[in-house]
């Protein structure tokens, strides 16, 4: 096993023996093997696209399984070895239009297996590695652009679900993951990494008209944090589909339907506003989970990544259910939606039916709904508390949150920001400081929340439109400084996607990856600022003075 891809990762080196996370070696084999499948299958798509077709059967594919490897999503080797397996046939079909391919394959698009031993004995073999490649930036620039393409692949696959795709998309994907099976130009391989944040950039814009057209654009909205007499279903995760298909099913059964986590954001669109058993939000970010659930009562549904292991199998495991990408032994999977058809969720509105309701574990409301169209409506007003000295400076805190105390940090800064500041923000980072009291400059919250880590393109476009408001020529001109914390893959290609946008000055934390080699923190330091974070009053000081 070695695992790097999140910000927990054991001593900010690697994990090696069993992932801080919680995941098993033979978890991580398993997903490393998937990957290796998917460069295979890139080997032969990459051959498609140079004749001037892109196969959006390999696309698809491939935007599921590397979600599948995404931190916190697939705890089931069983269900890995079925993808691991998809993934072969599915390399084969691609192999089959693309014919002869000039040179020899690499391993990972020739490999088969008959058996789950062999396809275990493979995913242990030293090949399917990252650590294959011994020069440790080539090794870094390759982790940065799978890592980067795994974010990608995740809002490719949400935008899909909703009808939503793009040749271009699936044709980047593969084209990157077939770079990694060669021996490239360093310059070339930093090329690729920044390719992958311009892809994310397109990716996010994609979604973002995906979710939408099919939901309208997300309003200022209470949300409301108490709970009501009835059974209910608390859902996770970040696909606005299966929650439209859980409300529509639910509907008048009385059960309630109540969010955690990333699905915050639902509640600010206005195509689920319609439904009265939609009550609001129930608890905090993905790693209270075994408490939270636990008092939940009801049935937890988990649509995308951030589930973490069960505590004590005693207790909300039976109440578990999974769906899409995302698995856990001994939790209840609800099957992929037939084509033109929805998802069955029968089995957990009736489980849901009878247990208790949901025990309070907070009160009052939290104010949300502020993506680019909506504070595009107040442009004005924000224009004008800028030029008035109301507003002295936003600051973007988006990203992840994370169970380590470290992350203290980022709510500190939130608490002893000058009162003449805005704090924007998307993601799971929100609930470090969307519920304190911050209070609001003119009627404008200071903490202006546009929705899920994917809604950090929202944060991207109000940068550029204020930029134009202001009538500036560089959007590092403008009054906002950035303090991304991170903890997945999703956060990466976030990360790419404002260094696409010439964003500089990021600050990140609570740590660097620890897939950047010194010698690749180093291009990335050098070319656009990156800096780690480091004490709340020091950092407050900088961002106020621009730096």
């Amino acid at each position: 096993m070695y695992c790097f891809q999140c910000q927990e990762t054991a001593k900010n080196q690697g994990c090696t023996v069993r992932g801080v996370c919680g995941k098993a070696e033979e978890t991580a084999d398993l997903q490393d093997l998937l990957i290796y499948v998917c460069k295979g299958i890139s080997v032969f798509g990459e051959e498609l696209k140079k004749r001037g077709v892109v196969d959006r059967e390999a696309g698809r594919f491939i935007c599921k399984a590397l979600f599948v490897t995404i931190t916190n999503a697939a705890w089931d080797n069983n269900a890995i070895i079925d993808w691991i397996r998809e993934g072969i046939r599915v390399r084969g079909e691609v192999a089959k239009k693309a014919g002869d391919v000039e040179g020899p394959l690499p391993d990972c698009a020739t490999w088969r297996a008959e058996s789950n031993e062999e396809i275990i004995a493979k995913a242990m073999s030293d090949e399917v590695r990252i650590t294959a490649t011994g020069n440790e930036d080539i090794r870094s620039l390759r982790e940065l652009l799978v890592i980067g393409s795994k974010g990608i692949a995740a809002y490719a696959e949400h935008a899909e679900v909703l009808g939503f795709e793009k040749d271009e998309i699936y044709a980047f994907l593969m084209e990157g993951l077939a770079s990694t099976t060669r021996d490239l130009p360093t310059d070339e391989m930093v090329g690729m990494v920044m390719k992958a944040g311009e892809m994310a950039v397109n990716t996010m814009a994609l979604l973002d008209e995906a979710n939408t057209t099919t939901y309208g654009n997300p309003e200022i909205t209470e949300v409301y944090l108490g709970v009501r007499n009835n059974p209910g279903i608390l859902v996770s995760g970040h696909d606005l589909k299966d929650m439209e298909e859980l409300l529509e099913q639910t509907s008048g059964t009385g059960v309630d339907v109540y969010t955690h986590g990333e699905m915050l954001p639902a509640n600010y669109y206005p195509a689920f506003k319609k439904y009265g058993h939609f009550v609001g939000n129930y608890g905090g970010s993905w790693w209270h989970q075994n408490e939270e659930f636990e008092s939940f009562n009801g049935p937890i549904l988990l649509t995308t990544n951030c589930l973490i292991p069960v505590k004590n199998e005693n207790t909300y495991l039976d109440r578990l259910f999974t769906t899409g990408v995302v698995s856990y032994p001994g939790a209840r999977s609800i099957p992929a939606r037939p084509k033109n058809g929805k998802k069955d969720f029968s089995g957990i509105i009736e489980m849901a039916k009878k247990c208790a309701t949901p025990k309070e574990i907070e009160k009052g409301k939290i104010v949300g709904g502020f993506a680019h169209n909506q504070v595009m409506a107040l442009a004005d007003k924000v224009v004008e508390a800028v030029k008035s000295g109301a507003i002295r400076r936003f600051v973007v805190m988006a990203g992840c949150d994370g169970r380590f105390k470290s992350r203290d940090y980022f709510t500190e800064v939130a608490r002893n920001l000058p009162k003449d500041t805005v704090i924007l923000t998307a993601g799971c980072a929100k609930y470090r400081y969307n519920k304190l009291a911050l209070g609001d400059i003119g009627g404008i919250p200071r903490v202006l929340d546009a929705g899920q880590c994917n809604d950090s393109y929202s944060l991207a476009v109000i940068a550029l439109k204020l930029k134009e408001a202001f009538g500036l020529a560089d959007v590092n001109e403008l009054p906002i400084s950035y303090d991304i914390a991170w903890y997945e893959q999703k956060a990466v290609a976030v990360l790419l996607a404002l260094l696409s946008l010439g964003v500089k000055g990021i600050r990140l934390g609570p740590t660097l990856p620890a897939f950047l080699s010194p010698n690749v923190a180093k291009v990335l330091v050098d070319k656009f600022d990156i800096k780690p974070t480091g004490t709340v009053e020091e950092d407050i000081a900088a961002m106020m003075a621009g730096k």
